[in-house]
């Protein structure tokens, strides 16, 4: 009885415990409630309750879910497109390039693209002019003082130096030593040819043609050795220094001797040198076959040279004939029997025209010429010549050779070349 009575009072107490507990709890809960709800209301009135915008917590920590397949939305936050302002484009004015030319030579300015059109002036080599255009492939339109004029295309050069950097048209350069080059047609047939030509170059009035001159003779050991007269391996037609059928000739002759003990040698170059000059002055480039007391190049060579170098080829001598008294000038024009044997028959008409051109001019100056000016020899020189080449016989053992007289003869000869090319005293057109 008595355990049953202690028993009712432990279970009493326990049931008083556990509603205390309740009610504890729940007078809790009521006054988070209300606590909460008087924020909610005082907030507006009450300053540090304002609520602050918040910017949601990110979290660091890993989602480990599938993703979803849905597409993510993003808000794109769009600025209605405006038209940009155009600024008008501004060109920037630029100046035209000037181009300027320089006169290698005396030309005339024209009024006109036409050779027989007014000359406007003369001008001098080196003289600049400003381009106006390109007219056509022969002429140059160029200011010329208040208005413009035209220039023959080829005196014109963009270079102001071109007298420091000129060449001949075949590209030497002032003072060149030329060889031969045994690739040359024929120049397997020369015995002697171990020496050098010389290129010189006019510095004005440059006329762009190339004159070989050759100072006969001058080649030590050339009587010993011989080369095939003919390309064609025939003999002579005529005799002179190689006798008439021979098939074989001497590589070169070491000439006469003048009256007052001179050899022909040394006058035939004093008058080469003479006449170097005055062709460089006129404008025309000059090649010299020797330029020293010796010259190792054979005849042949010395013709090779000039085929592949050279416009024409003048060579120069004196006739050692014997006679007492100055027969006078001739030149050696190729026999018949040769006219039909290449190179001769594709050049010998150029030669004979060159040849008289240079008898005409020295007659024109009161110079003595031998009969007709002209005699038929069979030439090494003229059998293997592919350019314009004449052997010219200034006189013989008895003629003068003081300076005066060599300048008259090389003055002829200038003229003589300057019609044969069609050249005279006015400017470059």
């Amino acid at each position: 009885m008595e355990n049953n009575s202690r028993s009712s009072r432990n279970r009493r107490s326990r049931r008083r415990k556990k509603s205390n507990k309740t009610a504890i709890l729940l007078i809790v809960a009521l006054v988070l409630i209300l606590a909460i709800a008087a924020g909610v209301f005082l907030q507006p009135y009450i300053p540090g309750l304002r609520a602050e915008e918040t910017t949601p917590e990110t979290t660091t920590e890993e989602i480990t879910e599938a993703p979803t397949t849905e597409p993510e939305t993003t808000t794109v936050e769009t600025t209605p497109e405006t038209t940009p302002e155009t600024t008008p484009e501004t060109t920037e004015e630029t100046t035209p390039q000037v181009t300027f030319l320089y006169t290698m030579t005396d030309v005339n300015v024209r009024i006109s693209p036409d050779p027989e059109s007014e000359i406007l002036a003369a001008l001098p080599a080196d003289t600049e002019l400003e381009v106006v255009s390109e007219y056509d492939s022969e002429w140059t339109e160029v200011k010329y003082e208040d208005g413009t004029g035209f220039v023959v295309t080829e005196y014109l050069t963009a270079d102001k130096d071109w007298r420091a950097h000129m060449t001949s048209k075949n590209g030497y350069t002032d003072g060149s030593f030329i060889t031969l080059d045994p690739s040359w047609k024929y120049a397997d047939y020369s015995e002697i040819h171990s020496g050098s030509a010389v290129m010189y170059l006019a510095s004005e009035n440059r006329k762009n043609i190339i004159v070989g001159v050759n100072a006969g003779h001058g080649t030590k050991g050339g009587s010993e050795k011989s080369t095939y007269s003919h390309p064609d391996k025939t003999g002579k037609v005529t005799g002179g220094t190689n006798a008439y059928g021979a098939v074989m000739s001497m590589c070169v002759s070491s000439g006469m001797t003048f009256e007052d003990g001179t050899p022909e040698s040394v006058i035939t170059l004093k008058e080469a040198q003479i006449l170097k000059d005055m062709l460089l002055n006129d404008g025309y480039d000059v090649l010299m076959i020797r330029i020293g007391e010796d010259v190792q190049l054979d005849n042949l060579a010395r013709t090779v040279i000039c085929n592949n170098v050279a416009d024409c080829h003048i060579a120069i001598h004196w006739d050692g004939d014997g006679l007492d008294y100055d027969k006078g000038v001739f030149y050696c024009a190729v026999p018949d029997p040769l006219k039909n044997m290449e190179p001769v028959a594709s050049t010998w008409k150029k030669s004979e025209e060159l040849g008289q051109s240079l008898i005409d001019a020295l007659s024109a100056q009161k110079t003595k010429i031998f009969v007709k000016g002209t005699m038929d020899m069979d030439l090494t020189q003229t059998s293997y010549s592919s350019v314009p080449s004449v052997d010219i016989e200034l006189g013989n053992q008895s003629s003068k050779t003081d300076d005066e007289t060599l300048t008259k003869l090389a003055t002829g000869l200038l003229a003589g070349i300057n019609t044969y090319y069609g050249f005279n005293e006015e400017a470059a057109e």
